[in-house]
């Protein structure tokens, strides 16, 4: 686990409003990821930074107990074009902690990670969360996800 800055950054892809409650989040991020994969919406996203996917998590109605959204997105250079059906936003960038979860992405490996964060003494901003699947992503039986838990600043009390 590591403390690190992220710099502002852009994204174009689709989402779910969903919550954690009663396992909603695992069923409806699934359908999302089934829509992203078999509509081959990673093709379809404009100007992107680069291939990895994002699976960022904002607009928590408080904490990851209540409602919030979840994308599956592309950085991108720019918002300029958003392809009709996707949706882009801008954050901020900010402090987040970093975590790694290696292993079988089909035996819950993702889930799991959320699991152990949830019980983490982190002091959570829940304004932006996410995921990154990149090059060591390809392999579903045996994959390395990074994570990025937004955390206050010492300002923001």
């Amino acid at each position: 686990m590591q403390k690190i800055r992220i710099e502002p950054f852009k994204i174009i892809g689709i989402s779910i409003r969903t919550t954690n409650e009663n396992n909603q989040a695992s069923t409806a991020i699934a359908k999302l990821w089934q829509r992203f994969i078999s509509e081959n919406i990673i093709s379809k996203i404009p100007n992107k930074v680069d291939e990895c996917i994002y699976s960022l998590y904002t607009d928590y109605e408080s904490d990851h107990t209540r409602p919030y959204t979840t994308m599956l997105c592309c950085k991108v250079q720019s918002l300029e074009n958003i392809p009709e059906g996707m949706e882009g936003k801008s954050f901020n960038g900010g402090n987040y902690i970093k975590t790694t979860a290696k292993g079988d992405l089909i035996q819950g490996l993702i889930v799991n990670h959320w699991s152990k964060i949830f019980e983490m003494d982190l002091d959570r901003n829940y304004k932006t969360d996410f995921e990154i699947y990149g090059e060591k992503a390809q392999n579903p039986p045996n994959v390395e996800v990074d994570f990025y838990v937004g955390v206050k600043n010492e300002k923001d009390g």
